[in-house]
């Protein structure tokens, strides 16, 4: 497929506001594109380059893309910031110049040349860079240009996800979302959307989606918990069930393979892995020669031996000096759940049997432990053991179906957790995770920060809905570091999938990728927040940078919270 006829299905996909009609525009798109480019298509349509743990990154910001676009069609630097501080977009800046009627260029080849000037790195890999994007747009028509140059940029934004890839793709074989339900188990195992298109355009989906087993160094979807307002809830929806300490940490995903590189993943499947230098000699402490395990990530204080907060150990996030983080604040890995051992799956194994099989495979120490679990169908031993690990001072307990098999999400009463001091009637019993969607500046101190309060949404499927300002509950330097954040996410439009009441839209937008995790003392039903509920007296606890928009608290959770509140 030529560039141009995919940079006319964008157009068609920006300016679509209906899911069905962009679903049917995107299942149009893969029929026309061929088994050997149909990846590239999928993630460029996506505004990416490979799915998030390849780590594949351009690096590019707003005032390189300036330089990109004055060099590429030879217009003085000062008069492209003028253009973009006008128009708000660079994309729209340039189709303004752009002039090539295009070389027909195929979308694989310029995808090929994206990746390569991603992978630019080293001494001079700045200039190289814009040598080669600026060649590039020379060939682009008008349109091609303007989509890619927001690329780069992570601003294309067509407001759609994987999950719609996932419905396009049902529809353009069966005509219908039939397939869905096979094609989010594949996904939810191999999670790299690009991949799954091409199967499909090469066996079709049965095929496509039949027995799909884990894969080293690619990570599974994680399973995650639901919330259930009390014990004897539990037991009723869940019968016997295992009881885990949960820990306040860093969800992490190990594979490993004997002689090859360990692989670490965050829940949200980003690899972390040079986070933690420590996990090159956790070999030394497994029996087994292959294996995917789903452990918690605990700093350790060196001078008590007691367990980190999530924010502390998170520090270890940092580019630079990681050895050092590493040296300052030692990690243990609690580990509770195996997916995978020696070339086989153990997903569609009960609960039980995996933790049978972990206990002859982790040789607990201080570098991996497996975390305790007692299983019971008592609903009094889960208050009392709850109780006992808030004294040890843990966020609380996990409770697991001893039956269940490892199911990527948060479906059925699998995984339940626990966490809150008190279940009292009209409190609100957990946190939530938003996302945050604008802000505004704020009057008085405030002003000086750049920012007052911000919007925050929970997801409604594709769609993001408002259910709360936040503007307490943080500090002179939380405000300023926010701000900072925020300035690089503000965008000029509102984005598609953001559903917001007119009198509660911000000064500005920013793309949906901060999450940030909230307290508030109930929740409320809301005429005006697009969730139909609301937070009261909302308090930001911490930025959750582990996690991603499409890990965000869903309308469902919500509703589900508000009904736990009158029990």
């Amino acid at each position: 497929m030529k560039i141009s006829e995919f940079s006319n299905y964008l157009q068609k996909l920006e300016s679509t506001a209906s899911r069905n009609e962009i679903t049917e525009i995107l299942a149009s798109l893969f029929e026309k594109s061929s088994k050997e480019e149909i990846d590239k298509i999928v993630y460029l349509s996506l505004g990416t380059l490979a799915p998030s743990f390849r780590n594949i990154i351009f690096n590019i910001a707003d005032q390189m893309m300036i330089r990109v676009l004055a060099k590429a069609y030879s217009v003085d630097i000062e008069k492209v910031k003028e253009q973009y501080r006008e128009k708000g977009d660079l994309g729209t800046v340039a189709y303004k110049y752009a002039k090539a009627k295009g070389d027909g260029q195929e979308v694989s080849s310029v995808y090929d040349k994206l990746v390569e000037i991603a992978k630019e790195g080293g001494e001079g890999s700045q200039e190289r860079r814009v040598e080669k994007m600026s060649n590039l747009f020379k060939s682009l028509d008008p349109l091609s240009a303007k989509f890619v140059a927001r690329i780069p940029l992570g601003k294309l934004r067509l407001g759609f996800s994987d999950l719609t890839i996932i419905d396009a793709l049902s529809w353009y074989e069966k005509k219908d979302k039939s397939g869905k339900k096979e094609l989010t188990h594949a996904y939810e195992v191999l999670p790299d959307i690009g991949l799954l298109a091409k199967k499909v355009k090469e066996l079709g989906i049965k095929k496509a989606t039949s027995n799909p087993k884990p894969v080293l160094g690619i990570p599974i979807a994680p399973m995650l918990a639901q919330r259930i307002g009390n014990p004897s809830e539990m037991i009723k929806k869940m019968g016997k069930v295992a009881v885990e300490p949960k820990f306040d940490g860093v969800r992490v995903q190990i594979h490993f393979k004997k002689g090859k590189k360990v692989h670490a993943f965050t829940r949200n499947l980003h690899d972390i892995s040079e986070m933690f230098p420590e996990l090159e000699k956790v070999g030394e402490h497994l029996n087994a020669n292959e294996i995917i395990l789903d452990t918690e990530g605990i700093g350790i204080d060196e001078k008590t031996k007691s367990l980190l907060d999530f924010q502390t150990t998170m520090t270890r996030r940092r580019k630079h000096e990681i050895n050092e983080f590493a040296n300052r604040i030692p990690i243990t890995f609690y580990v509770f759940d195996v997916m995978y051992v020696n070339g086989n799956s153990l997903m569609d194994k009960p609960y039980l049997e995996r933790r049978e099989i972990l206990k002859k495979v982790v040789l607990g120490n201080s570098l991996l432990r497996l975390d305790e679990e007692i299983a019971t169908d008592n609903p009094q031993v889960i208050s009392s053991l709850y109780a006992q690990k808030r004294k040890e001072g843990l966020e609380g307990i996990m409770v697991k179906k001893i039956d269940s098999e490892y199911v990527p999400g948060r479906t059925g009463w699998r995984w339940v957790k626990m966490k809150q001091t008190e279940l009292t009637q009209g409190k609100l019993t957990d946190t939530v995770d938003g996302v945050v969607m604008g802000y505004t500046v704020g009057l008085g101190k405030r002003a000086s920060f750049g920012l007052g309060q911000f919007l925050v949404g929970v997801k409604d499927g594709e769609q993001i809905k408002t259910i709360t300002k936040v503007g307490t509950g943080l500090t002179d330097i939380q405000f300023k570091s926010l701000n900072e954040k925020l300035q690089k996410l503000k965008v000029n439009q509102k984005p598609k999938e953001y559903e917001v009441a007119k009198i509660l839209e911000p000064d500005y937008w920013v793309e949906p990728q901060l999450v940030v995790e909230i307290a508030a003392d109930d929740i409320t039903k809301s005429p005006n927040h697009t969730a139909g509920y609301a937070l009261r007296f909302p308090r930001l606890v911490q930025l959750r940078e582990d996690k991603s928009a499409k890990d965000a608290t869903t309308t469902k959770e919500i509703e589900r919270l508000y009904k736990l509140q009158k029990k």
